[in-house]
């Protein structure tokens, strides 16, 4: 019996492909004549063949490689190509001779559908051959349509609309009778975009597909069924009607069902929601609404929708923190224009619970053209649990608690257009208990944030707003001008009046180019400085310590302003290295790399040596500051340049200093022991002097140093005269003149019990240079002062004669010590 049952199918099938074969040259020129009566634009087919098992049972006419022109007039550009058609009938209509096609089979193929912006289309290609005979035994009565692997895309320049869709595996019925044409389509596709004019909507979404709906030829209507696409688990219902003659007139509801967050917001635009796009949501979502009125690039109809959640939740998934017990009501009109001027949206009654604290507010947003804002929220939130919900970037992690309770209201393009205008109205307050915040440009966190901060209108005052940066603290009280544009808008800038206090700063932290942690800080020599273009102030400033490097303040005190990136002030104080200072001037920092300092300085009775410490020997090691004790005071006007990590630019310095220090000494240094010679070497070990006042300056990366009497309490040489310059790169040229063979009186000097020089006694003079490097330097006789003071003293031996001659008394004639010329002393 199998044996049988195989041989009859096989026979079966071999006389069905008998038949096939036999009328197959017959069936497919009575399939082109009759596509011809109906379609008049060209196309362009590779193969067409008759087929019994490509969609068996059904016997299939198969176009290969099909591509069919659009209908417009000498246009070269395409409807539709595929790389396979299938005209299905019956191995039945093969036997009878009379061939009717039920189904269209569209596989791997694209559509183009244009409508040119004068109002012509692409697709008119379909005619009736009025003249053709009507038994020719071939006819298209299409009952489906099978689309796999197919792109439609659509085009209105017209009404400024495109589509751009998928259909994976759709199937469409068609009932089709001279009045009617009633579909029934179900399937899967993916909605690329629907763009209409500037929105995107659907972006990316795979759908599911079951609709019916009928058109009416003669009156032009198409009756739309309740429909359903669905999104997901979310599904949307559509049903209405639409009239297309003339103008098109839309008359539809829409509802959802089983909708959330990600669904409602994937019918809107992407520009409006892809910051909320990655979010999720449970519980009860709704939404419904009505379209209604007409439709052209003319014509806007009204729309209409209602939503809102019940007990619902709102979240992120990467996070653990939620809205939850989410309560609301919203709405959205594009009013009585239909257009962007009178749209609004609005959520009422805006309730729910962060983290275990309730919060509530409202929201209405009018004129999407021209955007009016209005909100209130008040709750005590959770920073941390916001910051998580929130997802920014700015901020990388939050703790502590916000008590908020702010309305704000105004016109985003007028406050754009006049920011100073206080077209915004904010008012309210927000108190911050112990909140932290780390911040993405800004590593040091942000700790123990405590204050309050009350909203008027476009600026803020802050009270008793206290915290840490890292390890260094601050108290702010006064007001912050400006404060929405600021936040708000681009290039605005914000005004800072207030009083600031600290009990430590530490700027090794605050200025530390790596900011991490507070040990990288301690141990990094790289600093970044940078003044934000828009940020001002206006501080009286009062900070018990600070810190920068070696330098130690205590008590300083002063008023500082900033504008346009400039630091000033009048006055600054404060006590350091052991005495006191006080400065006026400013900071430039217009030019990041070029950073300029002016002030006007002055020191007093500070510890020269620990001064010499802080400065760190001023970057060269000839004379440091265990060479020296003493009081400095002094007044300092200079110009100062760094770069901006506070690296300073030498060559471009420029100071004038005058400079006293009183009990003076000077101890193990180097060049004095040169001078065993003269002096006692224990004398040299610790030269000691009452007072030394000159001035200095500085140009070019050189200090110069005037003529100056060092009285000390070096027996053999209790005067030393100085002068000189010193460069940054430490090449030094001083000339030094010494005191020598000075005749004494027994009695001491009480102060350094030295003896002191008999005015009646002559004195000589030993002219020295100390030339070099600090590490390879040589003292010399200094052969141009010598001769220079011979031939003064010739000078004045002239003047004494001729005084002599006049019967006066000659002066007492100062002694020099005759060396070769060229001598260096090198003991």
């Amino acid at each position: 019996m199998l044996f049988y049952g195989v041989a009859i199918l096989v026979a079966a099938l071999g006389l069905a492909l008998a038949l096939v074969y036999t009328y197959q040259d017959k069936i497919i020129s009575l399939f082109v004549a009759e596509a011809n009566k109906h379609i008049k634009t060209k196309v362009d087919v590779r193969q067409i063949s008759l087929s019994l098992f490509d969609k068996f049972p059904q016997v299939a006419v198969t176009l290969d490689e099909v591509n069919v022109h659009e209908g417009l007039p000498e246009s070269e550009e395409s409807l539709a190509r595929a790389d396979k058609l299938y005209f299905t009938f019956s191995l039945w209509d093969v036997l009878r001779g009379e061939y009717s096609v039920k189904e269209f089979y569209m596989e791997q193929g694209e559509v183009y559908v244009r409508v040119l912006p004068d109002g012509r289309v692409n697709y008119e290609i379909i005619t009736t051959d009025t003249t053709a005979s009507d038994d020719s035994g071939f006819s298209f009565d299409l009952e489906s349509i099978n689309l796999r692997e197919v792109a439609l895309h659509y085009v209105d320049e017209q009404l400024q609309q495109r589509y751009e869709v998928s259909a994976h595996q759709l199937a469409a019925a068609l009932a089709i009778s001279p009045e009617t044409i009633d579909i029934e389509a179900d399937g899967q596709a993916t909605i690329h975009t629907i763009h209409l004019n500037s929105g995107e909507y659907f972006k990316g979404k795979k759908v599911n597909l079951n609709s019916a709906l009928s058109i009416n030829r003669q009156a032009k209507t198409i009756a739309l069924q309740p429909s359903v696409v669905q999104v997901g688990e979310a599904a949307y219902e559509v049903g209405g009607g639409i009239a297309y003659e003339g103008v098109t007139e839309l008359d539809l509801k829409v509802e959802g069902k089983n909708t959330n967050i990600q669904s409602l917001l994937s019918l809107l635009p992407q520009s409006m929601t892809e910051e909320f796009s990655q979010y999720r949501s449970k519980g009860d979502i709704y939404f419904n609404g009505t379209v209604q009125g007409k439709a052209s690039g003319k014509h806007t109809p009204s729309i209409s929708i209602n939503f809102g959640a019940r007990d619902a939740s709102f979240y992120h998934p990467d996070v653990q923190q939620r809205v939850e017990k989410l309560y609301l009501t919203g709405s959205f009109t594009n009013g009585e224009k239909q257009n962007a001027t009178t749209s609004v949206l609005e959520l009422k009654e805006l309730r729910g619970v962060l983290n275990g604290r309730p919060f509530k507010g409202n929201l209405k947003y009018s004129n999407f053209s021209n955007p009016y804002i209005a909100f209130d929220l008040q709750g005590m939130l959770d920073v941390g649990y916001v910051l998580g919900l929130a997802k920014l970037e700015e901020v990388r992690s939050g703790s502590g608690l916000a008590d908020v309770r702010i309305a704000f209201s105004g016109n985003l393009k007028e406050f754009k257009a006049k920011p100073g205008n206080s077209t915004l109205n904010t008012t309210g307050d927000i108190t911050l208990h112990d909140v932290s915040l780390t911040l993405k440009d800004m590593p040091l966190p942000l700790r123990n944030l405590n204050g309050n901060f009350m909203f008027k209108r476009n600026d803020v005052a802050v009270s008793d707003f206290k915290g840490k940066l890292g390890e260094s603290d601050f108290t702010v009280n006064g007001m912050f001008r400006n404060v929405m544009a600021w936040l708000i808008l681009e290039n605005q800038r914000l005004l800072v009046e207030a009083d600031f206090s600290s009990r430590y700063l530490n700027f090794d932290q605050l200025l530390s180019e790596e900011q991490n942690t507070p040990e990288a800080a301690r141990t990094g020599d790289s600093y970044r400085f940078v003044i934000a273009p828009n940020i001002a102030f206006d501080l009286s400033a009062s900070i018990d310590r600070l810190r920068f490097r070696r330098f130690h303040g205590k008590n300083i005190r002063g008023e500082v302003k900033l504008r346009n990136q400039v630091v000033s002030s009048p006055n600054i104080s404060f006590r350091a290295i052991g005495g006191d200072f006080a400065v006026r001037g400013n900071l430039d920092a217009r030019s990041r790399n070029h950073i300029k300092v002016s002030t006007a300085a002055k020191l007093n009775n500070m510890s020269v040596d620990s001064l010499f410490y802080v400065f760190e020997n001023f970057r060269q090691n000839f004379i440091e500051e265990r060479h020296l004790r003493g009081q400095l005071t002094a007044n300092i006007v200079s110009d100062v340049y760094f770069d901006s990590q506070l690296n300073p630019k030498t060559e471009l310095l420029q100071a004038e200093i005058q400079a006293t220090v009183r009990n003076g000494q000077l101890i193990n240094f180097a060049p004095m022991q040169k001078m065993s010679a003269f002096v006692k070497r224990t004398e040299l070990a610790n030269m000691r002097f009452a007072e030394l006042h000159n001035s200095f300056w500085i140009q070019q990366g050189t200090i110069y140093i005037p003529e100056m009497d060092i009285r000390s309490n070096l027996s053999a040489v209790p005067t030393v005269s100085v002068s000189g310059t010193h460069t940054f790169d430490q090449k030094m040229d001083y000339k030094i003149k010494l005191p020598l063979f000075t005749k004494q009186r027994p009695d001491k000097d009480a102060r350094f019990g030295t003896v002191a020089e008999d005015p009646d006694a002559g004195n000589s003079n030993l002219f020295l240079t100390l030339r070099g490097s600090e590490r390879d330097f040589k003292i010399a006789y200094d052969d141009e002062r010598v001769r220079q003071k011979i031939k003064t003293d010739l000078k004045q031996e002239g003047q004494e004669l001729r005084d002599l001659l006049r019967g006066k008394k000659p002066k007492q004639k100062e002694k020099e010590v005759e060396l070769q010329e060229g001598e260096y002393f090198d003991f």
